[in-house]
């Protein structure tokens, strides 16, 4: 996308990156104006991304502890350096990186595209390839947004990771099972211009509800039936709710976004040495500040406000681009209906007051629609209406007219067939 690649991925030596890096963020004002900067850029809305995960099983017994190792061994030269130290973490064929989360879940992260055919080749190219090199090894790619099979078992020992887990553990089960069992579907889009940010970012949220309960497939995990549409998307919510609620929309995103950024308690903090461990309630607002940081690094720098950026799980989080990530992991043949589906819906102005016309009454049915999934009236009335309406934009996507029509007929019967079977 647009983004600005995040200072703590950037080299050393990289000049001005380094220097920008390294500038120290001396109070609020001057991190709610660097997240300004970095997290919205304007612009006509030109390039469309997708972050694909899954979680990985054994193909003879899914319900078999993941070994990492057979897992590197499997992913052989794409494997990434948190997986297996000595690999030279090569891209897929079509250029997509390689990471694995904490559980072993892959995910793979296309070049964004400026036409959606574009990006469905080259998600086409690397998802076979990632397929066949998994099934060598005899491993097989989940199709649902949780692991419908083993119970949560971090694989990955990193310190962000160990982390975590020390953080979310008392939390309750929700975190080690945001961590370690579930797979998402994350679409990013372009900020867009200035002048119509307000309303591109408010028709990404309002779309979450009814576009969750259509896609929501994670009812069954560890064994069990959990009851619900989307036990992924409840995971989340309930790992730490600063981090994981959706942003209040506003007539003014960047300062929202800004200052909820600002306002986030801290969850880890890099250290060359040592544990990561912050306390409990010290925000980034307080860290610049100088508030409550016995025993932190500081003063903070804009790499520490970028690394901050990455520990949000919101619905929709602001990081160059909008990163809608309410959607559960679908199968591997059917990324794309939802994807389409998104990108007709923000292709035109237009589009966008329809859409926030449609779905503002259930803008905030979060938890009804993971719960109930389109059993709810209100949601299924949402979606039902949002694919009608997407279908009849599908033509601005790029695609040709026998795949438009093949997504067109699916997405559908996809509103259909959920709303019948909840």
């Amino acid at each position: 996308m647009t983004a600005v690649r995040p200072f703590s991925e950037s080299p050393d030596g990289a000049g001005g990156v380094a220097e920008l890096a390294a500038k120290v963020i001396s109070d609020r004002a001057a991190g709610e104006a660097y997240v300004a900067s970095v997290c919205f850029k304007h612009g006509p809305p030109r390039l469309l991304g997708v972050e694909l995960e899954y979680t990985v099983h054994y193909a003879e017994d899914p319900s078999r502890p993941l070994d990492p190792r057979d897992l590197a061994r499997a992913l052989g030269a794409h494997a990434p350096r948190s997986l297996d130290p000595g690999s030279p973490g090569q891209p897929l064929p079509a250029g997509s990186p390689l990471t694995v989360e904490p559980g072993g879940q892959v995910e793979i992260s296309p070049l964004p595209q400026a036409r959606l055919a574009d990006l469905a080749e080259a998600v086409s190219t690397d998802l076979a390839q990632l397929t066949e090199l998994l099934a060598r090894a005899g491993f097989a790619l989940g199709e649902t947004g949780i692991d419908a099979f083993r119970r949560p078992a971090r694989v990955l020992d990193t310190p962000r990771y160990a982390t975590m887990e020390r953080r979310f553990r008392p939390r309750g089960p929700a975190g080690l099972t945001m961590m370690c069992s579930t797979a998402g579907l994350q679409i990013c889009v372009d900020s867009g211009e200035r002048s119509a940010l307000a309303q591109r970012w408010a028709a990404v949220h309002v779309l979450g509800p009814p576009l969750l309960a259509l896609f929501a497939n994670s009812r069954w995990h560890a064994g069990r039936d959990t009851g619900t549409a989307s036990a992924r998307w409840l995971a989340v919510r309930e790992t730490e709710r600063a981090r994981t609620f959706p942003t209040p929309l506003s007539d003014d995103p960047v300062t929202t976004w800004a200052r909820r950024v600002m306002d986030t308690p801290l969850l880890l903090v890099r250290r060359p040495d040592g544990p990561w461990d912050v306390p409990e309630d010290v925000t980034f607002a307080d860290w610049a500040a100088g508030r409550g940081v016995d025993g932190l690094p500081g003063p903070p720098t804009a790499a520490d406000l970028d690394y901050h950026l990455t520990t949000l799980f919101p619905p929709v989080r602001a990081h160059g681009y909008l990163e809608v990530r309410y959607l559960d992991a679908q199968p591997a043949h059917r990324w794309l209906e939802p994807v389409a589906l998104l990108s007709a819906l923000l292709a035109r102005p237009s589009t966008v007051d329809s859409v926030r016309e449609i779905c503002e009454p259930v803008a905030d049915r979060w938890e009804e629609a993971a719960r109930r999934g389109l059993a709810d009236p209100a949601l299924a009335s949402a979606a039902r209406r949002v694919v009608e309406l997407g279908c009849a934009e599908l033509g601005h996507t790029g695609l040709p007219p026998g795949r438009i029509g093949e997504i067109g007929e699916s997405l559908q019967g996809l509103a259909r067939t959920r709303g019948e079977k909840w």
